[in-house]
């Protein structure tokens, strides 16, 4: 999992939990006294919605930081042992789960420590060896049972979204920071697609360059489920531009077998991600208070857009 120097943490949400290296001693303490004394070091994270520290060598504690976060780290302890099996990427392993206690008030998680750098500091260095790595995870992922499994956060119609990337289309266009005339024909171009009317699948949900990891150039590892769970597949297409190049988006549609409808609902969503997380989190509409996650956001409606 990424490791970047510490910094202190910036508060991206007026909800947003306190969490500090104090409060997870407090916690692993008093859950897991047998990992009590191990060092406790914050992760520097793009992610939005979790706080990580390293425990000792081995290990990390996952905590939602938002109030309405307590499925997410349930859903990963309960499902992703039965997923990892069937991928062909490494996922995180989780150890063991943990209750409120110490002032906080959520469940949190212990996971096994992933080496390698996220795919935004260490981009992969043979990018169409990653598309097809990355297709065929999507692929097996979607071809696993997914009978009783959570909605996924991303898992419903992206026309659901409507209102929030014409506000953001709006902002962004009349700061100068958009195309907003271009932006919008894609998006209404993307409202005229059929929806998903198959049977729900398992989705990531989230394919970021910050939720995937690389060692020594190739990819290796999916990390952060915090979105996953059944739905319309198309959310899972949506690193052909948040990640990959023009050069790249066929292997990885290839390999991760998308039929034309569920790709344009797939442009779809990496431009309502696009669009909504630089109007948030960038500093030119939003908060500034992610330039990770505003830099991804920005690069990814430029690939929308282009390959239009």
């Amino acid at each position: 999992m990424p490791s970047r120097p510490e910094s202190p943490p910036v508060r991206m949400h007026a909800d947003e939990l306190d969490i500090d290296e104090a409060l997870v001693e407090r916690l692993v303490a008093g859950r897991f006294p047998h990992w009590a004394g191990l060092a406790v070091r914050r992760v520097a994270s793009a992610g939005t919605d979790n706080a990580m520290f390293r425990l000792g060598p081995d290990l990390v504690v996952r905590l939602p930081r938002l109030p309405g976060g307590a499925r997410q780290v349930g859903a990963e302890h309960r499902w992703l042992p039965r997923l990892a099996p069937h991928l062909p990427l490494t996922v995180p392993a989780p150890l063991a789960l943990g209750g409120p206690g110490a002032g906080y008030g959520l469940p949190w998680g212990v996971y096994a420590w992933l080496e390698g750098a996220d795919a935004f500091e260490a981009p992969p260095a043979d990018l169409a060896a990653a598309a097809r790595e990355l297709g065929r995870f999507v692929a097996a992922l979607r071809s696993v049972d997914a009978a009783g499994g959570p909605p996924s956060y991303r898992g419903g119609p992206v026309s659901e979204g409507d209102a929030d990337v014409r506000a953001a289309i709006r902002g962004l266009g009349a700061a100068d920071a958009l195309d907003a005339r271009a932006a919008t024909g894609v998006w209404e171009d993307v409202l005229r697609v059929p929806g998903w009317d198959g049977t729900p699948v398992w989705l990531h949900g989230d394919l970021l360059p910050g939720n995937l990891l690389t060692s020594s150039g190739r990819l290796t590892a999916v990390i952060d489920f915090g979105c996953f769970g059944t739905g319309d597949p198309a959310a899972d297409l949506m690193p052909a531009w948040t990640v990959l190049d023009a050069g790249t988006r066929q292997v990885f549609r290839s390999a991760a077998g998308a039929d034309d409808a569920t790709w344009e609902r797939g442009r779809g969503w990496a431009l309502r991600f696009g669009l909504t997380a630089e109007h948030y989190y960038g500093d030119v509409c939003g908060n500034g208070t992610n330039p990770v996650l505003a830099a991804v956001a920005r690069r990814t409606v430029a690939e929308v857009l282009s390959d239009r």
